[in-house]
């Protein structure tokens, strides 16, 4: 199992992802979006890990829903991608 400084460690990696993944869709001239979503779902990932030792049941369902968001963008990317180009 992991310790509560692991967790704390791990949430913190995650939400740097986050913010990252934010700031990059901001300021970027063109956005990957296997890049963009693969951060936010690894970042979604790590504070999911570590609200398993800190639970917490409305950060929890956040990071849920962002989990879902992540790979519904991962998705579209993919379809998109395999589309000819015209």
């Amino acid at each position: 199992m992991i310790d509560g400084f692991s967790a704390n460690v791990i949430g913190i990696l995650g939400s740097i992802l986050i913010v990252f993944a934010y700031a990059y869709n901001v300021y970027a001239k063109a956005v990957n979006a296997f890049v963009y979503n693969g951060t936010n779902l690894i970042g979604a990932l790590l504070l999911s890990l570590s609200l398993m030792v800190h639970f917490n049941l409305a950060s929890l369902l956040l990071e849920i829903v962002w989990i879902m968001i992540a790979v519904g963008g991962l998705w579209k990317a993919y379809r998109d991608n395999r589309r000819p180009q015209p």
